[in-house]
């Protein structure tokens, strides 16, 4: 387990700098939108979620496989202490992605146009899908700037650049609808928002640049690298790339064709701002699985790579899962306490909570370890899968059932391909999930769940007080049935207290709560 143990401490090191640098930009992008879905209103925030749709539908377009590619060579080459190949895929990556970016933005502008009057039958929306579309570009440089911090175990640097993202965005956006800008300003925030982070962003990958040392003939191959980038990143961005406009597809152009009711949107607009409150811990383990799995080869580390995707599989789930579980329980209180006009979101956060439960069936691990491996080709096929079943799946849900509609064609068109993936990596690379983990996971979480709902609902307190009640009872409770179902075993909390060695501050607490866990393990 040494080699297994000592990758899974760096991610988990890399996923910490990576949670706190979330944590802080949400809860000031959080703050920041109870102000501005006040000043705007249900109706203008719908606007405002459409305008926002336009440049990501084009940004879908902005990845060719470099930032993956970039992550996998950069965390392979910087485990082999190979600088010289690391400063290649810098200045590849980084020139070639500059180039789409402009490519790009200049299309998004070409055609807001088409898409205010056509696509979204909303013309008066054209200057808006103008100015954000200028966003583009920095927002496929903030990626670049991701991946390089992926690769290089320096997620700090990314939690930065999401911070002053985060803090300009919501401050200028505030102000300008302060003083009376309205979703013309909001919209010039959103912008400027990305604008100054990417710049952060680049500034950190010269930097980081600047310290490695020159190869020795100082030639830089830049056109082979990004022959060797492509051929391996570009399955995987076609499949991204079909799945992202797939998405942006149901947000972007069905949404609007057939819900015209903009309070309704902005009431699942409100909703997927609080999915954060899960992804605040899916999306660090989604980031360090692929580098994790990248340093090992299913060939010469079987054992090792075995060991490595059954935890991340299990520990993703007791993270993901209890969370998504309690966000669902309580999704009432929680957006009541700071949005009480925005009636149905708490059901819409309810139903876009669900795809997270998928954690425990490995939907975290299974495509990053696919992948990791070099098998972009079969990942491309799972993409494909997803795209020719969600197409027509999205305009008959859509078309009927309307956002219910939207949010289950989501979940369906991805069950598939999991399916096919899980058979995949069993048959390939002798690994699975440990089912039986799993099932004690999802288990324990759901009847804490239905403890909390059905205590919440009863209290006859402000929706601030249910939730903090409502938050104590889920973790006390989940806990203890965890504990006394196996669900934790005292072999998972020493692997837990080797992992959490890295985490700098939050090392002595954590480590004085999987100490009351022991004791309770103690009384079984």
């Amino acid at each position: 387990m040494s080699k297994a143990t000592d990758v899974a401490k760096v991610s988990t090191k890399g996923g910490f700098h990576l949670l706190w640098g979330i944590t802080i930009s949400t809860l000031i992008s959080l703050a920041g939108t109870y102000y501005i879905n006040n000043l705007l209103g249900p109706s203008d925030t719908g606007l405002y979620t459409i305008i926002l749709g336009a440049p990501a539908l084009i940004m879908t377009f902005g990845d060719w496989g470099i930032n993956v590619a970039m992550v996998r060579y950069v965390a392979q080459y910087n485990s082999q202490n190979n600088t010289a190949k690391i400063r290649s895929i810098l200045v590849a990556g980084l020139l070639f992605q500059l180039i789409i970016g402009l490519a790009l933005t200049i299309l998004a502008i070409v055609v807001a146009g088409y898409m205010s009057d056509s696509m979204y039958s909303r013309p008066e929306l054209v200057l808006f899908i103008q100015i954000a579309a200028l966003s583009v570009l920095s927002g496929i440089l903030m990626n670049v700037a991701s991946a390089v911090f992926t690769g290089m175990d320096r997620l700090r640097l990314n939690s930065i650049m999401l911070i002053v993202q985060s803090i300009v965005k919501t401050g200028l956006v505030i102000a300008l609808l302060v003083f009376g800008f309205g979703l013309l300003g909001a919209t010039i925030g959103f912008t400027v928002g990305v604008i100054v982070a990417s710049i952060t962003g680049v500034l950190f990958i010269y930097t980081l640049y600047s310290s490695l040392p020159k190869s020795p003939d100082g030639n830089l191959a830049i056109g082979e690298t990004i022959k060797t980038m492509l051929k391996y990143g570009l399955p995987i961005s076609i499949g991204t790339m079909l799945i992202g406009f797939l998405l942006v597809f149901y947000t972007s152009v069905l949404m609007p064709a057939f819900i015209t009711d903009n309070s309704a949107v902005g009431n699942y607009s409100n909703a997927q701002k609080f999915v954060v409150l899960i992804t605040f811990f899916a999306t660090p383990v989604t980031t360090m699985l692929f580098p994790a799995f990248s340093k090992l080869d299913y060939r010469k580390n079987p054992q090792d790579l075995k060991n490595i995707f059954q935890y991340s599989v299990k520990y993703a789930s007791l993270l993901v899962v209890p969370v998504t579980i309690l966000v669902m329980s309580l999704a009432g209180p929680i957006i009541n306490t700071l949005f009480p006009e925005f009636l149905d979101a708490p059901f819409y956060l309810v139903l876009l909570s669900i795809s997270y439960l998928f954690t425990a069936m490995g939907g975290l691990s299974v495509v990053n370890l696919i992948n990791s491996q070099g098998d972009t080709k079969y990942a491309l096929k799972l993409s494909i899968l997803q795209a020719v079943i969600g197409f027509p799946l999205g305009v008959v849900l859509i078309s009927q059932f309307g956002l219910i509609g939207l949010i289950a064609s989501n979940l369906i068109n991805v069950f598939p391909g999991l399916l096919l993936g899980l058979g995949y990596i069993k048959k390939r690379y002798g690994v699975s999930v440990d089912w039986i983990a799993s099932a004690k996971i999802l288990s324990s979480s759901a009847v804490t769940g239905v403890l909390t709902y059905l205590v919440v609902t009863a209290l006859p307190f402000s929706s601030l007080i249910r939730l903090i009640i409502g938050v104590a009872v889920f973790v006390v409770v989940f806990v203890l049935i965890a504990v006394f179902t196996r669900t934790i075993t005292r072999l998972d909390l020493e692997i837990m207290q080797t992992l959490v060695e890295g985490l700098g501050p939050l090392r002595k607490p954590i480590h004085k709560v999987l100490s009351i866990i022991d004791k309770l393990i103690s009384l079984r």
